[in-house]
């Protein structure tokens, strides 16, 4: 449909959008089309009345709040998009009123699970040793799984311990790992030289840039060998990386830097659980806090 060809080329390319934003935009719109398939309806044609039955339809899915909050953000978006382009005299989105956040901390792992992840990789293996340094890296520096499968070997510098990583919307930002990561990092390129094809940091089993999907797999591989039953994915690492340096007394500011967060809004959920720590501590240590 040339409308939502168009549409994704103008996200792309005006307004600079991430691969994994559009892609989110598209499924959802594509989605809509459908349903007013469904219903004999036309996209061109949809009064305020007719988003009635829509949100009813996600509702019967059993969506949660935050995914019919981008579903209809990117309606909202589309037909913007369709009136200043003369397809559409009204958008029918824009009176629809987005369902509230769910107010969810992030969960986050504590040392000890840390520990207990690190020393449960075999790193006497070539493989082995890229596991462990995914894991190092994603908890030294919080970046995005889509950041790190990005990462080249021009992009670090050993000397300052640092990296220049491509967030969302490409920009760029610079972050720091520690000594121990830096170990491992020299130590799996060094390991790695023979069958590297790709200039790609980390790589799978060919020697190839590894998918963000090749990631999420050897995480679960790494959980899976160890005792922690959480439900662990990329970004609780992420989550972990922000909570442990406010916990340690970083500063807010520092910390939405490193993360990338264009709000520090965004990075403000972490200082609740910050916050929840600080009140053990207090009722841990303060003398009449004690009974």
């Amino acid at each position: 449909m040339d409308d939502l060809n168009n549409y994704l080329k103008y996200l792309q390319y005006n307004r600079n959008y991430s691969n994994n934003t559009i892609i989110n935009y598209e499924e959802d719109i594509k989605e809509y089309l459908l349903y007013l398939q469904r219903e004999c309806l036309s996209y061109l044609d949809i009064k305020y009345s007719d988003i009635r039955f829509l949100l009813e339809y996600y509702d019967s899915m059993h969506l949660k709040s935050i995914t019919i909050r981008r579903k209809i953000s990117s309606l909202k978006g589309f037909y913007k998009y369709l009136g200043r382009n003369g397809k559409v005299s009204d958008n029918p989105f824009s009176y629809v009123t987005l369902p509230k956040k769910e107010k969810k901390l992030p969960q986050y792992l504590n040392c000890n699970e840390l520990l207990e992840i690190f020393d449960s990789i075999d790193i006497t293996t070539p493989l082995g040793l890229r596991n462990r340094l995914v894991m190092e890296l994603l908890y030294a520096t919080g970046i995005r799984v889509m950041e790190l499968v990005n990462i080249k070997l021009k992009d670090i510098d050993l000397n300052n311990r640092s990296i220049n990583v491509v967030g969302k919307g490409d920009k760029m930002r610079i972050v720091f790992f520690n000594p121990v990561c830096e170990r491992y990092i020299k130590m799996f390129i060094k390991e790695s030289h023979d069958w590297r094809k790709d200039d790609y940091l980390i790589i799978n089993n060919y020697g190839k840039k590894i998918s963000t999907r090749g990631i999420r797999m050897i995480i679960s591989k790494v959980i899976h060998e160890t005792s922690i039953i959480k439900n662990i994915h990329p970004h609780t690492l992420r989550h972990t990386f922000a909570t442990h340096l406010l916990n340690n007394g970083c500063d807010l500011l520092t910390v939405q830097e490193l993360l990338g967060h264009v709000s520090i809004s965004t990075t403000g959920i972490y200082t609740h659980v910050s916050k929840d720590h600080i009140k053990d501590v207090y009722y841990k240590t303060h003398p009449r806090s004690q009974k």
